[in-house]
């Protein structure tokens, strides 16, 4: 990890924004030396039933950045999330900044755009996002620089930004009593969801981490921060040294007991299109839904 150059004496202000509707938290990042931020894994609302998108999660961070006076430069998708949909683009629309995913979105997008017999006219090459990240990248927040760890296994397109002691982990990791991330969605491996979480448990003792999801493990109140010390010391999956053979086997095995996501279907599609809602022949926003495919 000495190679990645990051600076545990930078502190960024950490606001969060529980969605309980996916349990998904996001999240606006400000660099402490000006009034530049970014969004991290932000949530568009849907009712799936009805066929109805709405933006009240998203309104409520852009209110937030409006109120303190903050200039938007990213937002980041920490992955091709298959359980809550991206509202990227429309706080883009909104505020502006750059939309970030991991380079191998296309390799999500190759794969899922067969799932939902995408046409020619969906490019599969990244090109939706304003950049795609590889393993070691680095960008800039005003004075506070980003760190990209490329960490695999659930998706292939995860990725974990660190920015000053601040680490945002996507569904790489959940809180010590949560574990883990399933790793059997099509491009996920349990072995190399192991390989991430070492990559992440190398940091720092006192490195900041900070969940994408959480569920409330035994009735317990959500929480989103962790340490990476608490993660390899406690966590349930992966803490105390549990080999890597130990972790692909209870991972498999508790993966094939899982449901699909509820939201699986429209996620996919708007997440591998940086959020957009993918149209029909008239310019309508239309989901498919494939039979028997995932």
């Amino acid at each position: 990890m000495t190679s990645y150059p990051i600076d545990m004496d930078v502190v960024p202000k950490v606001r969060a924004f529980f969605d309980p509707a996916t349990n998904t938290i996001s999240y606006v990042v400000r660099d402490p030396d000006s009034n530049s931020c970014a969004v991290i894994d932000s949530v568009m609302d849907i009712d799936y039933a009805a066929g109805r998108i709405t933006y009240e999660h998203a309104d409520e961070i852009i209110a937030y950045i409006t109120y303190n006076d903050l200039k938007l430069e990213w937002l980041i998708e920490s992955h091709v999330h298959a359980d809550h949909l991206s509202a990227a683009p429309y706080i883009q629309q909104k505020l502006g900044g750059k939309i970030g995913i991991g380079k191998a979105i296309t390799v999500v997008q190759e794969t899922f755009g067969k799932v939902f017999n995408e046409g020619t006219e969906f490019q599969r090459d990244g090109s939706q996002f304003d950049r795609l990240f590889e393993d070691g990248d680095t960008y800039q927040v005003g004075n506070l620089k980003a760190v990209v760890l490329g960490t695999p296994g659930h998706t292939p397109a995860c990725m974990t930004h660190i920015l000053g002691d601040a680490a945002f982990v996507g569904d790489t990791l959940f809180m010590p009593d949560g574990g883990s991330a399933r790793a059997d969605f099509p491009g996920g491996d349990a072995g190399v969801l192991y390989d991430s979480i070492q990559k992440v448990l190398a940091l720092p003792d006192a490195m900041r981490l900070f969940m994408c999801h959480d569920y409330g493990p035994n009735g317990r109140d959500i929480a989103w921060e962790t340490s990476v010390g608490a993660e390899k010391e406690h966590n349930i999956h992966v803490g105390g040294g549990k080999s890597k053979a130990e972790f692909i086997k209870f991972r498999t095995e508790r993966d094939a007991q899982l449901d699909v996501p509820k939201l699986i279907i429209p996620s996919l599609q708007v997440n591998m299109r940086a959020g957009e809602v993918p149209k029909d022949e008239e310019g309508n926003p239309t989901l498919k839904v494939p039979l028997n495919l995932l």
